[in-house]
């Protein structure tokens, strides 16, 4: 059985076409279109990564990403974060931060090295 990810986006489009991706290449990939219920998923599915837009419809993905950080059950997990709004390449030194970021729109290619990247 592959890795595990965590797919959160509030786009539909997003989630099946990077869900797919994914699972093409070998991930085992749950999907959730808000922020709402994560540490609920996590806690069921036991994500070796989670990849998530920052704009959700009802939270911040900034804020669950430094929640996840500060939790000792989640702080382990690589978070990726995805964005077509904010440069978050400055912030990932700070504490809470992202391991790493993706802007949009995003190659295919380059999600799949980032994401080989957080689980090597």
């Amino acid at each position: 059985m592959g890795k595990r990810i965590l797919l959160l986006d509030d786009d539909q489009g997003i989630l099946d076409i990077v869900s797919y991706l994914l699972v093409d290449s070998g991930f085992e990939v749950e999907t959730q279109a808000n922020g709402e219920a994560v540490f609920a998923v996590i806690g069921d599915f036991q994500p070796d990564l989670v990849l998530m837009d920052v704009m959700l419809a009802e939270m911040d993905g900034r804020l669950i990403c430094r929640a996840l950080k500060a939790n000792v059950l989640t702080g382990h997990i690589p978070v990726i974060l995805i964005s077509g709004t904010h440069d978050l390449a400055q912030s990932l030194h700070q504490q809470g931060a992202p391991n790493d970021f993706l802007a949009k729109p995003f190659d295919l290619d380059v999600l799949l090295n980032k994401v080989n990247a957080q689980l090597t």
